[in-house]
């Protein structure tokens, strides 16, 4: 049989490389399925197969098992969504290679103490063995940027508000010459390079997150050659800056992510100079319910969240929470909606939620992906119900 398109197991297992027994191997654990088995049982695979085969190598070569694949790697079938993958495999390569210079480099200086002074530090080897268990550590950075990257992607290609987030989001911060800026919480960094042109060139501005990893994304998509940019990393309930360092703070998607909410207000008042102001950004209860009752109605046992983030801090409980630490508290609504046509960029949603939707979706991504086709057929409206509350010191 020769079908257009496909390459038959032979064929596509000579094409990238590996042998049959490994095709069927991926097969039989659910990580590489061929598009199309014929009532004889002759397997059929396509380019997205291919596609799909790359990023499993790859992650395998870092250094991940067979089951943290599964979770990591899903068909995708656009370029979009391919050119988005594609991206994080590079940061994660270029993550590798940064570590593997820090291995290298505590190699070395272990091995020229102890051929110096003849006696083991075993601080160093301490030191070298945390350096050495990377793999967990690349996995999450893998999946929050994968996560962050799909949550961004479903906004900004259906928006029914062509400003953006982003854009928004920097329009209320107001920045104008001379201004100190921190913010808390700043992932990619998204919010800058989205906006790096219509920027003051007298600022200052320090981009921080708890995780390194995120901070070196930041780095490197701000480019660490513009002056008005610094990256730190700290948690946000201990700001290791003076007193009254800060014009504005921002805190764009942070504060239900907290441990200790009111610790962190303390320390943004603490930082702010008088007259300053604090931007966070909030949900309130009915942002992206709709989601939420699509996959309920496909599997009841799905829960998107294991905690609504609305209810630790939102547009209802927000402005209480924060009226202690603040002279005043304001609430400003970003007007927009979803309409959602395509099914791929809201599956790539779905599956980047904190719930325990992977438990059930995975083994049947197919027909959870052809519900959602059904879904979106004649365009699917999300509601989002999200903005800012402003604050001044």
């Amino acid at each position: 049989m020769k079908k257009e398109g496909y390459y038959s197991s032979g064929t596509f297992a000579k094409m990238a490389h590996v042998t049959l027994r490994t095709l069927r191997y991926y097969d039989k654990k659910g990580i590489l399925k061929p598009s199309l088995v014929t009532d004889s049982g002759a397997r059929f695979y396509t380019d997205a197969d291919l596609a799909r085969l790359q990023q499993i190598l790859l992650l395998k070569y870092l250094g991940f098992s067979l089951e943290d694949i599964r979770e990591l790697t899903i068909e995708d079938s656009d370029c979009s969504s391919m050119t988005d993958s594609l991206n994080l495999q590079l940061k994660l390569v270029r993550e590798r290679i940064e570590q593997m210079q820090l291995v290298e480099k505590a190699i070395q200086d272990t091995a020229d103490v102890l051929s110096r002074e003849h006696t083991i530090d075993w601080s160093r080897m301490l030191n070298l063995i945390h350096l050495t268990g990377m793999e967990n550590r690349l996995k999450n950075q893998y999946q929050n940027a994968g996560n962050i990257s799909s949550r961004i992607r479903l906004h900004s290609l259906y928006s029914t508000n062509p400003q953006g987030w982003f854009p928004w989001i920097m329009e209320q911060c107001r920045i104008t010459p001379g201004m100190r800026i921190l913010e808390l919480g700043c992932g990619d960094g998204t919010l800058w390079t989205d906006n790096l042109g219509g920027l003051p060139r007298q600022i200052s501005v320090t981009l921080s997150d708890i995780s390194e990893g995120m901070l070196r994304d930041a780095r490197r998509a701000v480019g660490s050659g513009d002056s008005r940019f610094s990256f730190q990393s700290f948690d946000c309930a201990h700001i290791p800056f003076p007193e009254q360092s800060f014009h504005l703070v921002i805190a764009n998607h942070v504060l239900f992510y907290c441990q200790d909410i009111p610790q962190v207000c303390r320390e943004v008042r603490r930082v702010l100079k008088p007259g300053g102001r604090f931007l966070c950004s909030a949900y309130g209860s009915g942002h992206m319910k709709e989601i939420s009752a699509l996959v309920q109605e496909f599997d009841d046992r799905i829960v998107l969240a294991g905690e609504q983030l609305y209810e630790k801090f939102g547009r209802e409980n927000g402005g209480e929470i924060l009226s202690p630490f603040f002279s005043a508290v304001r609430w400003h609504a970003y007007e927009d909606s979803l309409l959602v046509r395509d099914a791929d960029p809201l599956v790539s949603y779905v599956l980047s939620c904190h719930g325990n939707q992977n438990q059930y979706l995975l083994d049947r991504y197919r027909e959870f992906r052809a519900f959602a086709a059904r879904k979106t057929a004649g365009g699917f409206r999300v509601t989002k119900d999200a903005g800012i509350f402003l604050c001044e010191k």
